[in-house]
């Protein structure tokens, strides 16, 4: 009975979809999870409540998923649920414990061979052993190349073949290529060791060559949980169906418009024909978008409503969950300079209003795109760091500090203070808590010892609970002790603090983040797409690039881009994806109208309108209305604001019409932002037509230049002709 009320209590608060993947039986599931979804709360509540009910045992399931930080995340919400003894794991690191575990009666009592942790070396030298001279760059490329054959299970002697086949963009003439593969696979044998994807073809040979470890491993794991199943390559899949073994008890979840990663190997393929090569597969669809606004989901769901090719076939439309937030910001700079410069101006007034820095992020296509925003952050004393450089617990600062200490637990006394104990130890390690120093690589030093004094602030705050009795507890402040075994518990899992900074990241490596305020830039043609993007699939995989960037945003979202890269510069167009402006009636919104009945609104050449505050071109209509940004400040006169208003609503009652068909609360404010003087100006403003200026236009230009309400409507007739 405790049990089964343990199972369901994982239900409590999942929305319906959410409960009928968990509940789904045992077989083939899945799990088709849009962005911000609640999919990881999805499948590990499926596990938790499998597990508590007692038709699993937890120690019989196997997770994988692509990063350790997933994986970690995996495992502790399994932890919270009462799931424990779940393994949860990458593909890699699954596949290198089995393979170090069976070794011994793999290799006939031979080590494992070391594992590389890069190919860059061996590659340079198989480069120049067939007479290629490379930097590191060009080593970079060709090691890619290599990994993507590999994880395609592809042989050198077939790699000229698959490359022509797969359209790849190869970084010499593919015969040189595979000529630098075979001299790579030489000389990592003759140094005995091995790559990550030789790891996991170790492991499908382990369990499809020899029966006895195939049995062990099958009877080990017999349930079966694979995440982000649209990144799975040909040589994951392989593993995947070597664990399976013909059983059927596996979930998968994913969500084929992220697929982004193509040029790794990865395939949406196996996702979208999960119910062909699954027959009885029980399929749910998570599409309650809990992460963004209404407004930004509703733009996600207008760029990916104009998908094409095989993994628009699982394409869902989001619905926002969320109380509805600010419209997003479409804006085009005159030249790169001053789009960063206004980034960083918004980022400056968005941390001073108040949202986090580290809840702020700047999204770009390419890495070359971060140095003109790391100089306007920087003058804009703004702080920032840049995604996807070395991990946190791996860089030097940070392990430096770990031995600090480790070794104030020896010196500092036991009841100091959490932080303060944290703060003094650092101080071993040259840091103080001042202002960061000046220069990118010392403020970076800085701002990561920071995060552990801010880590350390965060952990003091969750005391210990000690039991004292069979029914009784009681709370323990944390010692430096238990903090450093939490650090070496985080550093194990991969568990990275986040730096107290505007984030700086590429599209890609932004994949599985979110944060409250995102700002996606350079969206420009030859940049999204990029120019790489040849082909209708590539092309595609930029527009599913552009779709993960806006569902990272929670509440803002700024999309713009610079109509040439330098002052002066040629001409830019902006990106084919951004939605088209529907101009019809007089409005301007972004179109994302769906089904048959909708239809391309008309293209035709309008007038550029720019911010009269800023000078920024605005796109949105409520924008153009106004004449200024959202963010730029108001100049409205509220008694003259005050005067239309009490006007329109009396002019509408005349005509028994609803008062916004007069004019709009929108069109209202512009009146009193813009003041007005002449018909010209009048009709300038988006919303007011020759119709309106016919029937109002004498009336509003008199309460502009001062005339009461009275004086304007009493003798006035609004007559609507049909």
């Amino acid at each position: 009975m405790v049990v089964h009320s343990a199972s369901e209590h994982v239900l409590a608060g999942l929305d319906p979809e959410q409960r009928s993947a968990v509940t789904a039986p045992a077989g083939p599931v899945c799990i088709l999870a849009g962005a911000g979804t609640g999919k990881t709360r999805a499948i590990t509540s499926r596990i938790a409540h499998r597990a508590l009910s007692g038709e699993i045992s937890p120690r019989h399931v196997l997770a994988v998923t692509f990063t350790a930080r997933a994986a970690a995340e995996m495992r502790h919400r399994l932890t919270l649920l009462g799931a424990q003894g779940v393994q949860a794991r990458t593909f890699h690191a699954a596949a290198l414990r089995q393979v170090r575990y069976f070794a011994p009666r793999l290799l006939s009592g031979r080590a494992m061979p070391e594992l590389l942790d890069s190919k860059v070396r061996l590659v340079t030298l198989a480069a120049a052993r067939v007479g290629l001279r490379t930097d590191r760059a060009a080593a970079r490329d060709l090691a890619g190349e290599i990994e993507w054959a590999k994880s395609s299970l592809v042989e050198p002697t077939d790699y000229v073949v698959a490359a022509a086949r797969a359209l790849r963009d190869t970084p010499h003439e593919a015969a040189k290529v595979a000529e630098v593969f075979t001299a790579y696979e030489q000389l990592k044998r003759s140094n005995g060791v091995i790559d990550f994807e030789d790891m996991l073809r170790a492991a499908v040979w382990g369990i499809e060559e020899h029966p006895d470890v195939g049995e062990q491993i099958r009877t080990q794991y017999r349930h079966f949980v694979v995440d982000e199943y649209q990144d799975v390559n040909p040589l994951q899949q392989r593993l995947l169906d070597a664990w399976l073994a013909g059983r059927n008890d596996l979930t998968v979840v994913g969500d084929a418009s992220q697929t982004i990663y193509s040029f790794t190997g990865a395939t949406s393929a196996y996702l979208v024909d999960f119910p062909r090569r699954h027959r009885n597969a029980t399929v749910v669809r998570l599409v309650r978008d809990y992460r963004s606004t209404p407004q930004v989901v509703g733009l996600a769901n207008a760029v990916i409503s104009q998908a094409r090719g095989t993994e628009a076939r699982l394409r869902l439309e989001l619905s926002g969950q969320r109380p509805p937030g600010p419209e997003p910001d479409l804006r085009i700079f005159t030249d790169e300079p001053a789009e960063a410069n206004a980034v960083a101006a918004r980022c400056r007034a968005l941390i001073d209003a108040g949202t986090p820095a580290k809840e702020i992020a700047v999204l770009f296509r390419v890495n070359a795109q971060s140095e003109a925003y790391e100089k306007a952050l920087t003058e804009a004393a703004v702080p920032y760091v840049v995604q996807g450089a070395e991990r946190f617990f791996e860089r030097t600062e940070v392990r430096q500090a770990m031995v600090a200490l480790r070794a104030a637990t020896r010196s500092i006394p036991g009841e100091t203070p959490l932080p303060a104990a944290v703060v003094e130890a650092l101080t071993a390690v040259g840091w103080a808590p001042d202002a960061p120093p000046a220069g990118g690589a010392a403020r970076e030093r800085w701002e990561a010892l920071s995060a552990l004094v801010q880590l350390s602030e965060e952990y003091a705050a969750s005391p210990e609970v000690v039991p004292i009795g069979e029914a009784a507890s009681v709370e323990r402040p944390v010692t430096l002790t238990d903090f450093t075994e939490e650090l070496a518990r985080r550093a194990a899992q991969q568990h990275v603090p986040t730096v107290d900074g505007v984030t700086l990241a590429s599209l890609h490596s932004a994949k599985g983040l979110e944060w409250d305020a995102v700002f996606l830039i350079g969206l420009a043609e030859g940049t999204m797409p990029t120019t790489y993007a040849k082909t209708v699939e590539q092309v595609e995989e930029e527009r599913r690039l552009l779709y993960v960037g806006i569902t990272r945003a929670r509440q803002w979202l700024w999309l713009s881009y610079a109509a040439a890269r330098s002052p002066g510069g040629r001409a830019r167009r902006p990106s084919r994806f951004l939605p088209q402006l529907d101009r019809s009636g007089g409005t301007e919104r972004a179109a994302g109208g769906v089904g048959p009945a909708a239809k391309r609104p008309e293209r035709r050449r309008t007038q550029i309108v720019s911010c009269r505050i800023c000078g920024a071109t605005l796109l949105a209509g409520p924008d153009r209305k106004l004449g200024r940004c959202p963010t730029c400040p108001s100049d409205i006169d509220d008694e003259l604001h005050e005067r239309l208003r009490e006007w329109r609503q009396r002019v509408a009652g005349a005509q028994k019409v609803p008062a916004y068909v007069v004019f709009t609360d929108a069109t209202l404010v512009a009146l009193a932002e813009r003041r007005p003087e002449r018909s010209e100006e009048l009709i300038a403003i988006a919303g007011i037509g020759p119709r309106k200026l016919g029937l109002y236009g004498e009336s509003v230009l008199a309460l502009v230049g001062g005339a009461g309400v009275d004086d304007v409507c009493p003798e006035k007739t609004f007559e609507i002709s049909s």
